[in-house]
């Protein structure tokens, strides 16, 4: 079953950010992972979320996803965003109809 990992992002160094926006494609592949959603435009239908920036990856699985965000692949760019943006992140199980 593909897993999503759903992003929101505050970010407080855009000149290092955008390093991590450089690094993060190439520890992806080896997890089958992409992105779906990279800090496109978002506009807010109900309530009162307004995230500053919003991202999404698809994963074929929960475990796959899961194994690239505890990664040595992903380590480097992983420390950069922690540093240089407060985010929110989860992982969500799709659906197959």
């Amino acid at each position: 079953m593909p897993a999503y990992v759903v992003v929101e992002v505050d970010v407080h160094n855009p000149t290092e950010y955008e390093d991590y926006k450089k690094l993060t494609p190439g520890s992806l592949k080896n997890f089958q992972g992409k992105f779906i959603v990279r800090g496109g435009k978002t506009e807010t239908l109900e309530g009162d979320w307004s995230p500053k920036r919003f991202v999404m990856l698809e994963f074929p699985s929960i475990e796959l996803a899961k194994a690239w965000w505890a990664s040595e692949e992903y380590a480097p760019a992983k420390a950069l965003r922690q540093r240089t943006s407060s985010t929110k992140m989860i992982v969500v199980e799709g659906f197959e109809g």
